[in-house]
């Protein structure tokens, strides 16, 4: 099966054209400005169009379109229900018009970490599972959940994807959720710069130089042995682990697949949330297998097929 595929990530999307699990193109476009979705959709199509005629194929040749956004979807009726800060305007777009004008194909619409799980169970570190958590580490905090082989929806389309806003602290920070003490305001990308300039010592720190300060940074200077860059490194490692428990408590997985940009560092993360979850998770039939995720930015769009494919 082939697919047109689109990941609308907080910073990028990525594009593809995608045959079973390989992709045969594409094409990541900055969308870091990109706050109305109806504004950014003839530059999707563009890049799509692009793509098709890079690899010589034609819309005849497609089963469909398959989009993942960072937000609540009805996989049902095709719809963003809740954007939370970024495309706001994607609850009033019909986007499976938008694919029928644009491409005369069917779209499948899913948030974009249910989209990213599908690809690594497809053909990645979650490959030949059936009960999966998957965690996604970044600018947010995502969790995505399958179990016994379906991607769990709820009633409301929230169950499984709100890993970031499971709280760890019962008296921590104000979530833009509306929560206090989430992981995803304890431990995020969007947050770390407010924790870095409220911890003690900052000043002194080298982490001080930095007018924007990513993980990249923090890790980078927390390795090179300073002080609060080591402290404020480790207190994110509590946090995610302490996230992680709390997934594997509420879904009972197999395997516990960790991505998103920060596993740069999965020298690091990895042995740190493993051995936390296997000394602090109740999982009396063995030990929750902990990987980190294989296919990186690509996993949500070699999603788009078994997307597509899903009944």
């Amino acid at each position: 099966m082939k697919a047109l595929a689109v990941d609308l990530g907080g910073t990028h999307a990525g594009c593809g054209v995608v045959e079973d699990s390989r992709i045969l193109a594409h094409e990541s476009v900055d969308t870091a400005r990109a706050k109305s979705l109806a504004v950014f959709l003839p530059k999707i199509s563009e890049v799509l169009r692009s793509l098709m005629k890079q690899t010589g194929l034609a819309l005849p040749d497609f089963s469909g379109v398959a989009v993942g956004m960072p937000c609540i979807v009805d996989s049902r009726a095709m719809r963003a229900l809740a954007t939370h800060g970024k495309y706001d305007d994607a609850k009033e777009i019909d986007l499976c018009a938008w694919s029928r004008n644009e491409f005369g194909l069917p779209l499948r619409l899913e948030n974009d970490a249910r989209m990213a799980l599908l690809g690594e169970c497809f053909g990645g570190a979650a490959k030949g599972y059936s009960d999966i958590v998957m965690m996604t580490l970044g600018t947010g905090i995502g969790g995505v959940v399958m179990m016994e082989g379906k991607l769990i929806r709820g009633r409301h389309f929230q169950a499984g994807c709100l890993g970031g806003h499971l709280p760890v602290l019962f008296n921590g920070r104000l979530c833009t959720c509306g929560n206090v003490g989430c992981a995803e305001a304890e431990a995020s990308g969007d947050s770390l710069m407010v924790i870095v300039n409220a911890w003690p010592g900052v000043s002194e720190s080298s982490l001080s130089k930095y007018s924007a300060l990513g993980f990249k940074e923090l890790f980078l200077e927390a390795a090179a042995g300073d002080r609060v860059a080591i402290a404020v490194r480790d207190r994110c490692l509590k946090i995610w682990a302490a996230d992680a428990v709390a997934m594997v408590h509420a879904y009972d997985p197999e395997i516990l697949v960790i991505g998103g940009g920060v596993m740069k560092s999965a020298d690091v993360i990895l042995p740190a949330i493993e051995a936390h979850v296997h000394r602090y998770a109740w999982t009396p039939w063995g030990k929750v297998q902990v990987r980190a995720a294989e296919l990186g930015n690509n996993a949500a769009l070699l999603g788009a097929v078994p997307l597509l494919s899903e009944r």
